[in-house]
């Protein structure tokens, strides 16, 4: 899922205000709005008839990949990264060696 840079800004949900990094999901009648600063989440979908909730679990799973790999490289781990055959993805992190 190829997605245009997040914007921040403040958006109209349909019953919510929320200020972020907007997101706009394929097909989805309101941006998924990413407030970093207070790790929420805010999005309106009606339960799934304005956004297909897939599309959401794929966003939020792809934030967590990038996230734990800029923080375990941070800390100067080697990670590699495998797409699996159900969707999912396996990180593997190698803490150290034995001497």
């Amino acid at each position: 899922m190829q997605l245009d840079e997040p914007v921040h800004r403040t958006v109209k949900l349909f019953s919510d205000e929320a200020t972020g990094y907007c997101v706009s999901l394929p097909r989805w009648r309101y941006p998924v709005v990413c407030n970093t600063n207070e790790g929420v989440v805010k999005y309106d979908n009606y339960e799934g008839h304005w956004g297909e909730q897939a599309l959401l679990d794929r966003l939020i799973q792809s934030y967590a990949v990038e996230k734990s790999i800029l923080e375990a490289r941070k800390q100067g781990y080697c990670v590699t990264e495998q797409s699996l055959a159900d969707g999912s993805i396996k990180l593997s992190v190698l803490v150290g060696s034995e001497s």
